[in-house]
């Protein structure tokens, strides 16, 4: 019996959870979510109905991304992710890039100025540019968890606007993230699977023991 968890590909809070899966080579039952018909059984785990949620062995639930990647990292960091931590940065990637986010993809359905909320992504952007002006990653020489809990959104930005993002002011950024996006990590966890339905038979997923990041 593996730990259940409960996904959406492209969703990047499920991403960075299974980022953070795969490095430490937790094994799971991965159960891919179709967002518009989500799974009864997901909906009883976790009432909130967002991705991702992990079932654990003794039936605890965590169903938050960043308590997911530091509860697999607790069992096992063969690569020291949580030595590059930085909850603060996190937070304002959860935050306010987030928030900016939102509504510079989908201006429509937030009623907001799409350009007003590039500007204010870019404006963490460069922060994150500045910190990589010193190492080759945001807490050091090494990828860290904090890495791997931004990438995903980042990832997110810069394909609403392709083109646009690439003439950016951001080498050092670029860089970082295609660099995330060649790895055979960020490979191992884009895996594809149809919607779980219970009748399925389980899927597990063991990641193949991804190689680190370089």
């Amino acid at each position: 019996m593996l730990p259940i968890l409960y996904s959406f590909r492209r969703c990047p809070y499920a991403m960075r959870a299974r980022l953070a899966l795969a490095i430490s080579a937790t094994p799971v039952e991965l159960r891919e979510v179709k967002l518009s018909a989500k799974p009864d059984a997901m909906l009883a785990a976790s009432p909130k109905g967002t991705v991702p949620v992990l079932i654990l062995t003794d039936g605890t639930i965590i169903d938050e991304s960043i308590a997911i990647m530091r509860w697999t990292l607790a069992g096992d960091d063969p690569h020291g992710w949580l030595h590059h931590d930085d909850p603060a940065l996190i937070a304002a990637n959860d935050g306010r890039f987030k928030y900016d986010l939102d509504r510079y993809k989908y201006p429509e359905r937030h009623g907001t100025d799409k350009d007003a909320h590039r500007a204010g992504g870019l404006a963490f952007l460069l922060e994150l540019e500045a910190r990589l002006a010193s190492a080759a990653y945001l807490c050091g020489d090494r990828p860290g968890i904090a890495d791997a809990a931004i990438m995903p959104f980042v990832r997110q930005y810069a394909s609403v606007d392709p083109h646009w993002f690439a003439g950016q002011p951001l080498a050092r950024l670029h860089l970082w993230l295609s660099t995330y996006l060649a790895s055979d990590l960020f490979d191992s966890i884009m895996v594809r699977l149809p919607p779980w339905s219970p009748t399925d038979k389980p899927v597990p997923i063991d990641w193949m023991n991804p190689p680190p990041l370089r």
